[in-house]
Order: C-alpha cells, then sequence, then structure tokens
C-alpha cells in the first residue's frame, strides 16, 4: 500500500511559486517565473509611475522628455527605448 501524501511546508510551497513549468522540444522543464510588479514588467512599471525626479535619480534622462510630453504610454518598456536594451 502506497504512503499517503504529506502536505508541503511553507518554505516547499514558496519556492514552488517561484518556478513555472513549461514545454521545450516535447520536454517539460522549470524555470523561474519573471518578475512582475502590479502585472507589469519592472521597466515598464517605472516608465508609467516615475516622476521626472525619480529618472533623473535612476540615471534614464532619456525618458525624462518622453515622461514630460506624457507620451508615456507605451504598450511595451522596449518601445521607448529608454533602458537601453533592445527586446
Amino acid at each position: 500500500m502506497a504512503k499517503p501524501k504529506r502536505k508541503l511546508t511553507s518554505a516547499q510551497k514558496r519556492e514552488k511559486a517561484q518556478f513555472m513549468t513549461i514545454f521545450i522540444n516535447g520536454k517539460q522543464k522549470r524555470v523561474r517565473r519573471p518578475v512582475l510588479i502590479d502585472g507589469l514588467d519592472p521597466d515598464e512599471f517605472i516608465l508609467r509611475n516615475a516622476d521626472s525626479i525619480a529618472l533623473h535619480q535612476d540615471g534614464l534622462w532619456e525618458c525624462i522628455a518622453a515622461a514630460e510630453q506624457g507620451d508615456i504610454a507605451f504598450t511595451d518598456a522596449n518601445d521607448a527605448d529608454c533602458f537601453g536594451h533592445s527586446g
């Protein structure tokens, strides 16, 4: 007779929540979940919520002009090219 399953400890639950299972070439792989703040990528969250002072303190001077004009309504943080990385 098989042993009954035991409950996960709180530490095990936290670790399990950090990973997700995806399929690559027909095999299951565990990968870390992407970091999200309120459902947004951290770069996009900063662009949408930071004022010009916060952008200056973080060294994102390219984004200050766009933020002051009010056209920070990007659908993707990479559209702004403020973070110096593409795609």
